[in-house]
């Protein structure tokens, strides 16, 4: 049986305009004039005979520098297949976060994790249903071969469906957007998508435009981080360039939060 264990697996830094191309650049690179810095990054839990992956990466909707094959080759350099994975959280339903859930790398498409169990909120994806007709052509028939293939469970506001695993509604990025929680023993984990996308939130306080209801994905943030300082959960950073997975130790009240980076 395999150690708990917690991974990150990186797919890049890229450059994202208006158009929603991912454009790769160097870690330490500057964006592209009218484009903001984004990374990705799924994050593996092995835990026991579970496999579980929270969210799934880009796969290839996003442009020509972006490949299934990156999360393939990440879980590769870690002697697993695709075939292994048992399970996938999807804290929300923006393609960047499920995008690696399925993939036409032999001219058609396919599951990617063809024995994982897909989870996602079942409010989430009946409201991305209702507004498919508003993406793309790859988008509508990348969800419509999901939804007629995926092995989905869907997900209500409040859920526990597999042990040690857990998953809540907070909202803010999204209407639907989760929380998702790993709680074995003294192994704690929150994974909250893009409400702490980065390392960079913590200890800041603002309401972004981007977000589907930007004061309350500020308090969530906020909740959160008391959240994880109180009951001693690692915060991992889906959208984090360097330190992708870090603890909130000592608080002041002036100062916040300190952070001590775990990757």
């Amino acid at each position: 049986m395999r150690p708990v264990k917690v991974t990150p697996l990186y797919e890049g830094t890229f450059s994202v305009g208006t158009d929603k191309v991912f454009r790769r650049i160097g870690r330490e690179d500057k964006p592209y004039k009218k484009s903001l810095k984004l990374s990705i990054n799924p994050f593996l839990i092995e835990n026991g005979e579970r496999l579980v992956l929270f969210d799934a990466g880009l796969g290839e909707l996003f442009g020509d520098e972006t490949s299934i094959k990156t999360i393939l080759g990440n879980l590769e350099k870690l002697s697993i297949s695709d075939y292994e994975i048992t399970d996938v959280f999807i804290s929300h339903l923006h393609f960047d976060h499920m995008g690696g859930l399925a993939n036409r790398e032999n001219g058609y498409w396919e599951l990617t994790f063809p024995d994982a169990k897909i989870r996602v909120s079942e409010k989430g994806w009946k409201k991305l249903y209702s507004v498919l007709e508003y993406h793309g052509e790859e988008e509508q028939d990348f969800f419509h071969f999901l939804d007629s293939r995926g092995d989905i469970e869907f997900l209500s506001e409040s859920d526990a469906p597999v042990e040690h695993f857990r998953v809540e509604l907070i909202g803010g990025h999204t209407e639907f957007h989760q929380a998702l929680f790993f709680e074995n023993g003294k192994n704690r984990y929150l994974m909250a998508g893009d409400v702490i996308g980065t390392r960079g939130v913590i200890n800041r306080t603002y309401a972004a435009k981007y977000d589907y209801n930007p004061e309350k994905s500020m308090r969530e943030r906020k909740r959160l981080q008391r959240l994880s300082y109180e009951q001693g959960h690692a915060i991992m950073a889906y959208h984090e360039t360097d330190h992708t997975i870090f603890l909130l130790k000592e608080y002041d009240e002036k100062k916040g939060y300190l952070i001590e980076n775990l990757t």
